[in-house]
C-alpha cells in the first residue's frame, strides 16, 4: 500500500515566495511615494519644474555716454544699479525666469560693451570709472550695433525674451554705419521675434523719436532729482509687469509703461 507523500517544497519554492515579498515591498514604497507627492503636491511641482529649462530674459540697456549726460552722469549711475537690483528682484519672484543682463554705452568715441548677456546673479554695479561722458550722440550706431550683436549671440534660439531699453537725452547726430531707415527695419523686424523696445528720454521729442524708429513703448522724464527718481521707479514697475506678461503668456510687444494694468 503505497501512501500519498506531500508535495515536495525545496529550495526553489522558498526562493519563489522570497521574490513575491521583495516585489510587495517594492510596490508598497511606490504607493507609499505617490501619497507623499499627493499630500506634497509644491514640493513635486517644483521638482518638475527644476527639470524644465527656464525661460531666458535679455535686458539689453543702451545707455547714451555723450557729454550733455555729465550733468546727470551721478543720477543715472546709481539709477542703472537701481534697475540691476530691480532684476535681481524679479527674477526671485519669478524663478522659472532666468535673466541676463547687456549694457552697452556710446559717444561720438564709440561704444563700450561693459555686459553681454552677463547673469544677473553674478552681476556688479558700476561706478564713474565705467561711465564717462564725453561728445555727441551716434544713437543709431548703438542701436544697430547692440541689437545685431545680441541677435547673433542668440542664434535660433526660441524660448527667450528681449527688453531693449534706449535711454538718451538727445537725438541722432553722429552715426556713420547705421541711418534711421536701416534701424526702423531692424527693429521691425525683431519686434516679431519676441524683442520688446522701450525709449526713455529728456530734452526733445522723445515720442516723436521713437515712433520714428517703430518704438511704441516712450515716456520723457525730468532732468532733475525728482525726475530721474521717478523715471527709475515707472521703469522698476514696468519691468515687474513685463515678467508678469511672460509668466502669464501675454502679449510684450507694447503697452510696456501702461499703469492702468496691475502687477
Amino acid at each position: 500500500m503505497r501512501l500519498n507523500s506531500p508535495p515536495f517544497r525545496g529550495a526553489g519554492g522558498q526562493e519563489s515566495k522570497s521574490n513575491k515579498f521583495k516585489l510587495l515591498t517594492i510596490k508598497y514604497r511606490i504607493m507609499k511615494a505617490n501619497k507623499s507627492e499627493i499630500k506634497n503636491p509644491k514640493s513635486a511641482i517644483l521638482n518638475s519644474q527644476s527639470a524644465i529649462q527656464k525661460h531666458q530674459v535679455h535686458n539689453l540697456i543702451i545707455l547714451d555716454e555723450s557729454g550733455s549726460m555729465e550733468s546727470i552722469k551721478k543720477n543715472i549711475i546709481s539709477g542703472f544699479n537701481e534697475i540691476v537690483q530691480t532684476v535681481k528682484g524679479i527674477e526671485k519672484e519669478f524663478p522659472e525666469q532666468e535673466h541676463f543682463i547687456s549694457l552697452v554705452t556710446f559717444n561720438g568715441l564709440g561704444h563700450k560693451t561693459l555686459h553681454f548677456t552677463d547673469a544677473i546673479s553674478k552681476l556688479e554695479m558700476i561706478d564713474d570709472s565705467r561711465y564717462q561722458p564725453d561728445a555727441n550722440t551716434p544713437l543709431y550706431d548703438a542701436i544697430g550695433f547692440s541689437c545685431t550683436k545680441l541677435r547673433n549671440s542668440l542664434g535660433k534660439r526660441k524660448n527667450f525674451n528681449v527688453l531693449v531699453t534706449i535711454l538718451t537725452d538727445g537725438e541722432e547726430n553722429a552715426s556713420t554705419e547705421y541711418n534711421g531707415p536701416a534701424v526702423k527695419r531692424l527693429i521691425e523686424d525683431l519686434k516679431n521675434n519676441n524683442w520688446t523696445f522701450t525709449y526713455i528720454g529728456t530734452d526733445h521729442d522723445v515720442e516723436k523719436s521713437a515712433a520714428s524708429m517703430s518704438i511704441t513703448n516712450s515716456f520723457s522724464f525730468s532732468k532733475d532729482d525728482e525726475g530721474i527718481k521717478a523715471m527709475i521707479m515707472k521703469e522698476s514697475k514696468a519691468r515687474s509687469k513685463f515678467s508678469m506678461n511672460i509668466r502669464e503668456k501675454k502679449a510684450t510687444i507694447d503697452g510696456f509703461y501702461d499703469e492702468d494694468v496691475k502687477i
